[in-house]
């Protein structure tokens, strides 16, 4: 068996001048330059009292969350109702949390 081989390709080199290339330029607007050609500066979504807001928002889910914690028994042979179910669990401490939330709520939509 013979192989044979693909006929060779002619090619052609022409020396003409090429023009010049033209850039495309991104269309102007506000996301790339203003008018002037200067960067933009973005303004930031919240603004320093919203910042405030909200650490006071979550130093207050922190505190109902203290609120809640503890309360072991003094005795391994005694149950006492009052210590894990007192007032400061079941009403204080989800009040404060819930205080906290509308804290960050608040401290979102609020335009300063």
């Amino acid at each position: 068996m013979s192989k044979t081989n693909p006929p060779k390709r002619k090619v052609v080199v022409t020396t003409t001048p090429k023009k010049e290339k033209e850039v495309a330029t991104p269309a102007k607007g506000k996301s790339f330059r203003t008018s002037s050609d200067k960067p933009t500066t973005q303004q930031l979504i919240f603004s320093k009292q919203n910042y405030y807001w909200m650490l006071l928002g979550v130093g207050l889910i922190i505190l109902g969350m203290i609120l809640m914690s503890g309360g072991h028994m003094p005795s391994p042979d005694v149950w006492d109702d009052s210590i894990i179910y007192s007032p400061r669990r079941t009403i204080l401490a989800p009040i404060v949390i819930l205080a906290g939330l509308g804290v960050e709520i608040y401290a979102i939509f609020k335009r300063y």
